[in-house]
């Protein structure tokens, strides 16, 4: 105790200059704990958006091809056909029979209520979509099996276009009429899910979905675009095929297979893409681990400066208190205990900093998060880490200049002016 005593009361001789050491060790634990703070939101952000695609689950979807001087030249008695079509679907569940093959369909059409708008996506669908998408209902029920065989006009719809359809009143029994007067009763609303993937760009919670066999009958397979006084027309059966299959460790084969028939058929037009979550979630989980390598690395340089800092402060002390130590040790002081007090106080200028710095970490991250709407994540072991560093920087940074010190002849030191 008298060893930390005497090493304090050194320390407060010079205020000023043990601030501005102490600020090396601070700002470099601050910018530890700020950047993994930072790199983990934004890691589980994108890891969580692959696992809402669900890890089981392979996606192909069609892709529209780019214009090519036939497409752009073709007039309105002609259709440029892309895309899945239904007998690949079918080609697809034959070659998975354990896995669930839903097809998707989507238009894009306004939907009223009353005197609320709103120009959205109609997902055309089946009866397992909601599963193999790993979406909930809040109120009411899913489609079912007997509104696709008797082409029934119902709809569930997103919770995001249930507040805007009905802002004040249950949607379940009421109507939604499209575009082309065709109306739908609300038998469902689907529990928010506040995923940024969706069709077309269109969250699901702002979607709204009907049984598949009626948007073939109400919609058709064609879509008709005019723009710039052009019109054109577009047959598209199907805008994507999701398949659910039943454990992780049949997705690579799985989607070996799907490539073989889709990609193989499509080549020509490069009309369809396969999208694999397991695989993106691997590989986004190999970019964390890169990603905080690099900012480990970086703040490691911080620390180190920090560190550099501390025993630079700690030479010009022992060559200030020369005299000091020489007095020290003629009155019997041993050389260990030069060295504990050495070691002392460049272990409080490093905790010091390691516990501002801690407490300026965990501001920062907040500060993002509230002025550039960036997820931040700080996890307790990233902390411990971070001030752990910092105090055996300042003890490893200081070995030398209390070695030094405690190695100093007692003679030749008590010479000294």
């Amino acid at each position: 105790m008298r060893t930390v005593k005497l090493g304090l009361k050194s320390l407060m001789l010079h205020k000023l200059r043990s601030c501005l050491t102490t600020a090396g060790i601070l700002f470099g634990v601050a910018s530890v704990i700020a950047m993994l703070a930072v790199g983990e939101g934004a890691s589980k952000e994108a890891l969580d958006r692959f696992r809402d695609m669900g890890v089981t689950n392979i996606l192909a979807r069609s892709v529209k091809p780019p214009d090519t001087q036939q497409s752009s030249s073709q007039s309105a008695f002609s259709a440029m056909a892309y895309g899945l079509l239904y007998s690949e679907a079918d080609l697809v569940q034959s070659a998975l029979p354990k896995a669930k093959v839903v097809r998707v369909r989507e238009v894009q059409r306004p939907l009223m209520r009353g005197e609320y708008f709103r120009t959205t996506i109609v997902v055309g669908t089946e009866t397992d979509f909601i599963e193999v998408t790993n979406m909930h209902i809040s109120e009411g029920r899913w489609l079912s099996e007997v509104d696709d065989q008797t082409l029934s006009n119902t709809c569930v719809i997103g919770a995001s276009l249930a507040n805007t359809l009905f802002p004040l009143e249950n949607p379940l029994g009421q109507t939604i009429l499209t575009g082309n007067d065709d109306r739908y009763v609300v038998v469902g609303v689907l529990e928010y899910q506040g995923r940024a993937a969706g069709p077309a760009g269109t969250t699901y919670d702002e979607c709204m979905f009907i049984p598949m066999s009626t948007s073939r009958r109400r919609f058709g397979e064609e879509v008709s675009t005019s723009s710039g006084g052009s019109f054109k027309r577009e047959r598209i059966e199907l805008n994507e095929v999701k398949v659910k299959l039943e454990t992780s460790e049949e997705v690579e084969s799985a989607a070996h297979i799907m490539r073989d028939l889709l990609l193989e058929a499509h080549k020509q037009q490069n009309d369809v893409e396969i999208t694999v979550p397991l695989e993106l979630l691997k590989q986004e989980e190999a970019s964390k681990r890169m990603f905080n390598i690099v900012l480990a690395v970086i703040a490691s340089i911080s620390l180190l400066v920090g560190g550099i800092g501390i025993m630079n402060v700690m030479l010009a002390t022992v060559t200030e208190r020369t005299r000091e130590i020489g007095i020290r040790r003629a009155l019997g002081a041993k050389r260990k205990h030069i060295i504990q007090q050495f070691l002392v106080e460049a272990g409080v200028l490093s905790a010091l900093g390691g516990v501002v710095g801690v407490l300026l970490g965990m501001l920062v991250p907040i500060g993002i998060e509230a002025w550039f709407a960036q997820k931040t994540i700080i996890l307790v072991p990233h902390v411990l880490l971070a001030f752990g560093i910092s105090a055996a920087v300042g003890v490893v940074f200081g070995i030398y200049p209390a070695w030094r010190a405690a190695n100093m002849d007692p003679v030749e030191a008590l010479r000294h002016e």
